[in-house]
């Protein structure tokens, strides 16, 4: 499968922090791709390396399938990163002008374009400075989009914005994915809006990625299931297989057990648990939503 992205055995280090570990990470092309970790998980330093605004250590990556002076590469892909980068005295337009001017974009049109498809087209003669912050966002989008990339790499890109503004960022981004075939890098912390956009999921941990997980194979994981947990995990597995005979289960960082089949068979779990003196501690039907699954994924421990 074809990548825009390809990071091999990355390093990136800040005097004697390391904010990304060895880090393998591919973006196949066309995916949208939510990358995933708490605060100081490294996800905004793996986008400015992206951007050219940062360096490695160590390692390295490609675009596009190229490692080396990526000039051009970047010129195919559009970037929000952090608080957007706006001119404060000028207005939407003016912004937009400028960096079509900047870029060589001949399309004069686009300008007009995006400040409608952004719900900035009433904006006139208002200054950046004067916007609220879901204005701004919405304008730092726009920017990214100005050339019509071909792979959009996204910070935050919904915050500050309100329901009505989440709603429509989701929806021209889901336009530029199915119609345009653009593909996404969203990093948030909004998990539940990137349930309904990603196609391909990235968990990232102390820098490093500790899952790489389609959204179907998620969707699985996320289903409901019986959690159980037990002083001896490990042979409470080895009998779900050879007696209850099911393969469908995973062992956690945090020594939980989930089984996805099996549903509504826990008095016949916990019967054949009890017949080989493993108590059970726990025994309950549930369901993970993404956030759920992302720290039981780590251990249970917060960033």
């Amino acid at each position: 499968m074809a990548t825009v992205f390809e990071a091999q055995a990355l390093i990136k280090c800040y005097r004697r922090r390391t904010v990304l570990d060895n880090l393998h990470l591919s973006i196949p092309q066309g995916s949208v791709y939510g990358l995933v970790g708490g605060n100081g998980a490294g996800k905004t330093t793996l986008i400015r390396l992206m951007a050219g605004l940062d360096f490695p250590t160590s390692g390295g990556f490609s675009l596009f399938g190229k490692a080396e002076n990526q000039v051009e590469q970047r010129r195919r892909m559009g970037f929000l990163i952090e608080s957007p980068a706006l001119y404060p005295d000028m207005t939407a337009r003016q912004n937009l002008e400028l960096v079509r001017i900047q870029r060589g974009i001949p399309e004069k049109n686009q300008v007009d374009e995006l400040l409608e498809r952004l719900s900035l087209q009433d904006t006139g003669r208002q200054r950046v400075k004067n916007f609220s912050l879901g204005m701004r966002q919405r304008l730092g989008i726009a920017v990214a989009l100005l050339n019509e990339p071909e792979f959009l790499v996204l910070d935050e890109p919904i915050n500050s914005l309100d329901p009505t503004g989440i709603l429509e960022i989701r929806r021209l981004l889901q336009e530029l994915n199915q119609q345009k075939g653009t593909t996404i890098l969203i990093s948030s912390h909004i998990l539940p809006e990137l349930e309904s956009l990603a196609t391909r999921y990235g968990f990232l941990h102390h820098g490093r990625l500790v899952q790489d997980i389609s959204a179907g194979e998620l969707g699985e994981r996320c289903r409901q299931y019986i959690l159980l947990r037990v002083p001896d995990p490990e042979r409470a597995a080895a009998l779900l297989e050879s007696e209850l005979h099911t393969a469908k289960f995973t062992v956690y960082p945090d020594r939980s057990l989930h089984i996805y089949d099996l549903m509504g068979r826990t008095v016949e779990i916990s019967a054949c648990l009890a017949h080989h003196q493993i108590p059970v501690q726990e025994l309950t039907t549930k369901g993970d939503d993404l956030e759920t699954y992302f720290q039981r994924l780590i251990g249970g421990g917060a960033e």
